[in-house]
């Protein structure tokens, strides 16, 4: 199984691109559109929602993850067998998070091949790359030792919103088990406190709560919290203790 994740949008011929080439070399082989509407340019917050999106990927699947900011530049092209599924992508820390999960991690730089546009390597050089570990079970690569890769000593939460959904739910980079039910989130004007889930606040009511990827979410049961000032797409977030959010001399807990 093929797995996408990309930048690239649902709209324009990118997406369907990559299939074809994919589709042309494994035809009975399911491709999966994971998420296209990635965060544009933001290698680092896509990497969040990859590695949370992932975790329930089956074992064998082939991910290529393509949020590339530097396509065609000095960034080497990276594929890794992490845990019994395979991740291919751009060495900016795209994959890092994902990888970070997993206890066993073998990385190969692979070599872009002379024909390849040197704007797309999604689908002239990870799209190939994708058929050979499918056929073969390997890569023509060299080997790296994972702690190379960039951005792997540096894998934190990400205080901003990440995504938003159609719902106007917002996620956020911060993990939820790395907050208490106690704590409160603000974005923009907003405080939003813990409910376990819709059901468990009125209708109009806002809450965070730890979403199925474990990521933490800010919603309004029944609307949408991005109607709110200041809750957007890359608007910062902040975590308080209950008792001390919007107070002045409140402590700021992350």
């Amino acid at each position: 199984m093929f797995i996408l994740f990309t930048d690239f949008g649902y709209e324009g011929p990118y997406v369907g691109q990559m299939k074809a080439v994919l589709y042309a070399g494994a035809p009975q082989t399911p491709v999966v559109d994971l998420m296209h509407d990635a965060p544009v340019f933001r290698p680092d917050a896509a990497g969040r929602l990859l590695a949370a999106y992932g975790r329930g990927l089956p074992g064998g699947s082939i991910t290529l993850a393509v949020v590339d900011p530097g396509v065609g530049g000095e960034r080497r092209a990276l594929a890794a067998q992490a845990d019994g599924r395979w991740w291919l992508g751009p060495d900016n820390g795209l994959l890092v998070p994902a990888l970070h999960r997993c206890r066993d991690v073998a990385v190969w730089q692979l070599a872009t091949p002379a024909d390849a546009a040197p704007s797309f390597h999604g689908r002239d050089l990870f799209a190939p790359a994708a058929l050979q570990v499918l056929k073969e079970g390997r890569v023509s690569g060299q080997a790296l030792p994972p702690g190379e890769l960039v951005g792997w000593d540096a894998v934190e939460p990400v205080p901003a919103i990440l995504y938003i959904d159609r719902y106007g739910n917002a996620v956020t980079g911060l993990d939820g088990d790395g907050l208490a039910n106690t704590a409160v989130v603000e974005a923009g004007y907003r405080a939003f406190r813990f409910a376990r889930t819709f059901g468990c606040v009125a209708p109009g009511e806002a809450f965070w709560y730890r979403n199925s990827s474990g990521l933490v979410e800010l919603a309004v049961n029944q609307g949408r919290a991005d109607e709110w000032p200041g809750v957007e797409l890359g608007a910062p977030v902040k975590v308080f203790e209950a008792h001390a959010a919007g107070q002045p001399g409140g402590e700021e807990s992350s």
